[in-house]
């Protein structure tokens, strides 16, 4: 009976398959920096450990190896905030990202909540350029452009919701440069009016494109951001006249606006 108490004792608990065995320094590292990065502010030593649910000197043990390796800073008064090298480690994952696969299930979602056109665009070197497209559901769908690029930034709800997250130096480099082509009527065709076109989409959040690119067609875009607040692309919705109803309006600025704000909480970006 004695061997065999020893023998239980002697033996390890059995690991659940469902929770895999961690190092717990390095768990207790990750949350340091977690917490950190989440912070609207610089974080004291004590809040840290309190938040950590370590005593102060591990806390400060892990805090200086992450201000000697670089991913943590030190701020007056026994603070911390995030280093140069958490910014260089999310820039280089960004590198990883294809944009058009990570965006795909959200194209999906919007194609096939409002049944109309979708489309995702980026802008490089000044140029406007669709990166993928879903085609609307409806019997009667529109024709809003295919993929590559464009001279249609100023014209389109994706260009304006890119343009308006430009500073205006830059965003009057790429018009001197391309120019403010007419496509209907109903086109912006100075700077001036693009100018105040864009304030309106950064206080709302979303572009509109009311017939500019294309006659009887209505479009509804919002911008993509990156973990540092960079807009990197955006996505947008479209629909012939005839169904550009306000219900159907709302609906398609709602499922655009979701997508993008999840879109770019999964590439890094919070709002806070």
């Amino acid at each position: 009976m004695l061997d065999d108490i020893d023998h239980a004792q002697a033996t390890p608990p059995l690991t659940s398959p469902l929770k895999p065995p961690t190092i717990q320094s390095v768990e207790r590292a990750l949350t340091l920096l977690e917490l950190i990065a989440e912070s609207n502010q610089d974080v004291g030593l004590n809040e840290l450990a309190v938040q950590a649910r370590l005593n102060a000197s591990t806390c400060h043990h892990l805090l200086a190896t992450l201000v000697q390796r670089g991913y943590v800073a030190k701020a007056p008064g026994r603070r911390y905030r995030p280093g140069s090298r958490m910014l260089s480690l999310g820039q280089a994952s960004l590198k990883h990202v294809d944009l058009s696969q990570r965006a795909a299930p959200y194209l999906e979602r919007i194609n096939a909540a409002t049944g109309e056109t979708v489309h995702l665009a980026v802008l490089q070197s000044g140029e406007l350029t669709t990166i993928a497209k879903r085609d609307a559901r409806h019997a009667v769908r529109v024709d809003a452009g295919n993929l590559g690029k464009s001279d249609a930034a100023h014209a389109t709800a994706t260009g304006k919701a890119i343009l308006a997250a430009l500073p205006e130096s830059e965003m009057r480099r790429i018009v001197e440069h391309r120019g403010l082509r007419a496509f209907t009527n109903g086109t912006i065709t100075t700077f001036e009016a693009l100018a105040a076109e864009l304030e309106t989409v950064r206080r709302d959040g979303f572009a509109m494109d009311r017939e500019e690119f294309q006659p009887f067609v209505v479009c509804v875009g919002a911008p993509i951001r990156d973990f540092t607040g960079a807009v990197v692309g955006s996505i947008s919705a479209s629909t012939p006249t005839m169904r550009a109803t306000e219900d159907h309006l709302a609906l398609m600025r709602a499922e655009v606006i979701g997508a993008t704000r999840q879109l770019s909480e999964e590439l890094g970006y919070s709002a806070a």
